[in-house]
């Protein structure tokens, strides 16, 4: 079992995963994500090209034990994933489409404020996405569509809920299926903002 806690360590939270390594740990470029962490000033987690280090864990193997009086999320748009983090200290504890999808992303960020090393509990990234906003340019095999990187994505997605690990959900209530914590939705002017910081060529810091 894994420990999960917030910079300030108010939050914290349970993972309970018997085969860390086996988790199939990812870079995401993307411009929503490095958004996503400006608006939350930390931009201290993203890597040096703008990337969140994301391990993808079934929602019901991720408990929170303290502070959830203390957590919300921000949507980027209406229609975006919820992207959920701790009010304390603004670290970012997982990243969710909705119910309807048994995943969340968890930012190892959130493993090493526990006082765990992630490169010590994971296996090195398998892949990056989103490569076209990375900062200066795309890493190696970090643009376009990569078929197996999605095929494994989807089987264990699949595998998550044959196996029923999406109840109960850590964000998620199941009978309404709204989200269990304060909601934000950004405005155009919002976002418009934060783009500015984000992707290849950011023009403010």
């Amino acid at each position: 079992m894994l420990q999960v806690a917030c910079r300030c360590g108010r939050v914290r939270a349970t993972l309970d995963e018997p085969s860390p390594r086996a988790l199939g740990r990812i870079v995401c470029y993307c411009a929503d994500c490095q958004a996503f962490a400006h608006h939350l000033g930390r931009a201290d987690l993203l890597n040096e090209k703008g990337g969140s280090d994301i391990v993808p864990v079934a929602p019901a193997s991720l408990v929170f034990r303290e502070g959830r009086d203390r957590i919300a999320a921000v949507r980027l748009s209406p229609r975006g994933p919820h992207r959920f983090y701790a009010t304390c200290c603004n670290t970012p504890v997982g990243n969710a489409a909705g119910p309807k999808v048994p995943f969340v992303g968890l930012l190892t960020a959130a493993l090493a404020t526990a006082g765990q090393k992630p490169d010590e509990l994971l296996q090195p990234p398998v892949g990056a996405i989103f490569g076209e906003s990375a900062v200066g340019g795309p890493p190696p095999g970090s643009k376009g569509v990569r078929f197996g990187f999605m095929l494994t994505a989807i089987l264990r997605i699949v595998g998550w809920r044959l196996a029923g690990k999406v109840w109960p959900h850590p964000f998620f209530d199941r009978e309404s299926k709204k989200a269990l914590y304060p909601v934000t939705i950004l405005t155009r002017e919002q976002r418009d903002a934060l783009r500015p910081k984000c992707g290849p060529t950011p023009a403010v810091s």
